[in-house]
């Protein structure tokens, strides 16, 4: 089950994909992690799918990540008389607090955050931007806007307020429920959706504390303006350009792509791009041209992974859909303009005997053309501090945690293995270049670069490292 590529794949499971043979055949066709959307299904859906993975896992031998995708805090306006209404241009809307059925003079928007936020001149988009709304006037329950942009508007569609931070929190009554779950169920990663501000990390960490990982979802332009201060908190993040590209202008959503994606390379934070990927994919066996050229962008701007959304989740093609996006990541990835751009990314090493233990096994792997690097670790922060340095060689994850090993499966060109404790550098060398030679990374009398923390069963100390050959 090696994989021959470096940037990891990360599948949406949903009615189009949940029976067990179907998450199966998705993660043999290459998926690496399996997301939970918690906007949709039960938890009693989202149980079964949990142990289908984990039955794959056992089964392939494997480390399978989980991602449990929170919903958040997602606006939305309330329901109409009629079920819809036809918005038109110039016409004016009042969103108010009452419950009572809307029209095409008033509707329901309960979420007083809005009103006490959104002043004269702001602007409201509903249905994913398909509705703008100028403010014109603002009370403690109402918001009177004029129609920008008109158009039908149906019951419960979504609201965004561009520009604005809201006094809300990241966390609802139902995302905590659906946090406990997926704890209790084992998730490796939580994603926190709608992340505005370094506290709403903070928070989720209070709750979540070291059982998984909390992976910031990037969807707020607010979120973008103390985006280090986030990362510190986080210990990864995605591009989720649904709604961010909803309240960013369209012609700067690759800019800020391509900063998010620097920015967690510089803190050494995996980071995800996701949204529409291939979207076409939901209907059809192929992709568009302007879609594999999307992912292969993602490569080289540096991404650790990349998503598909409703293409696995909903789509007639979610298989297809896993294995088109494995054959383009792999063939961009045989690019030699790929390796240079690699070259380019790599940030200068912090002041750490860590850092610079990892800096070089990158330097010495290539030197000697060495066909792996193993790095030991309980954390899992070892192999991620060698993926940050993007190595042209392949890296594996070895770590006697299962936990750790799971969290690792989301990292740039990580192979993970579970391995056994060791109490000697003589040990873990022994134990590197047996489980290479037997995952296929390498044959007999290759060499290998082996890196770990000496003494053993301590967190965050490495510092050796050795050139072994496999026997």
């Amino acid at each position: 089950m090696r994989r021959r590529r470096r940037v990891k794949i990360v599948a949406t499971i949903g009615p189009a994909s949940s029976s067990p043979e179907r998450v199966e055949e998705l993660f043999r066709a290459g998926a690496d992690v399996f997301r939970l959307n918690f906007s949709h299904g039960t938890q009693d859906d989202h149980a079964a799918v949990v142990d289908r993975i984990r039955k794959t896992e056992r089964k392939t031998g494997r480390p399978i990540g989980i991602l449990a995708d929170l919903q958040g805090p997602k606006l939305r306006v309330g329901r109409f008389a009629a079920g819809h209404v036809m918005l038109q241009w110039g016409r004016t809307l009042r969103l108010d607090l009452q419950a009572t059925p809307g029209d095409s003079q008033r509707v329901q928007l309960p979420h007083p955050e809005i009103m006490a936020a959104a002043g004269p001149g702001s602007f409201l988009l509903l249905d994913d931007g398909r509705i703008r709304l100028e403010v014109t006037r603002q009370t403690p329950e109402w918001l009177e806007t004029r129609v920008i942009v008109g158009g039908r508007l149906s019951d419960h569609k979504g609201v965004n307020v561009p520009g604005l931070t809201l006094p809300i929190p990241a966390l609802t009554a139902k995302d905590r429920d659906d946090l406990a779950f997926a704890l209790a169920h084992g998730a490796d990663y939580i994603g926190l959706s709608f992340v505005q501000r370094p506290e709403d990390v903070a928070q989720a960490r209070e709750l979540v504390g070291d059982r998984a990982f909390i992976l910031s979802k990037i969807e707020k332009p607010s979120a973008l303006t103390c985006i280090d201060e986030i990362l510190r908190l986080s210990d990864a993040i995605m591009v989720a350009r649904g709604d961010l590209g909803v309240e960013t202008p369209a012609e700067d959503v690759p800019l800020v792509q391509k900063r998010l994606i620097r920015a967690a390379h510089r803190f050494g934070k995996p980071v995800i791009v996701a949204t529409q990927m291939m979207e076409s994919m939901i209907e059809n066996p192929t992709p568009t041209r302007a879609e594999a050229s999307d992912v292969a962008t993602a490569v080289f701007d540096g991404a650790d992974a990349v998503m598909l959304s409703a293409e696995s989740a909903a789509g007639k093609y979610p298989v297809e859909a896993v294995r088109m996006m494995d054959r383009i990541i792999a063939r961009t990835e045989d690019d030699d303009e790929l390796r240079a751009a690699r070259a380019r990314q790599r940030p200068t090493p912090e002041k750490s005997s860590a850092d610079a233990i990892c800096a070089a096994a990158g330097q010495v792997a290539t030197i000697i053309e060495a066909k792996a690097i193993a790095a030991f670790s309980l954390t899992g922060a070892t192999a991620m501090r060698i993926a940050r340095e993007r190595p042209d060689v392949p890296i594996l994850g070895l770590t006697p945690s299962v936990e750790t090993a799971r969290r690792l499966a989301l990292v740039w060109g990580v192979h993970a293995l579970t391995s056994e404790v060791t109490h000697t550098m003589t040990e873990t060398v022994a134990q590197a270049a047996s489980l290479a030679l037997k995952s296929g990374f390498a044959k007999r009398r290759d060499e290998i670069v082996v890196i770990a923390g000496v003494p053993f069963g301590r967190t965050g100390g490495t510092n050796s490292l050795r050139v072994a050959q496999v026997t």
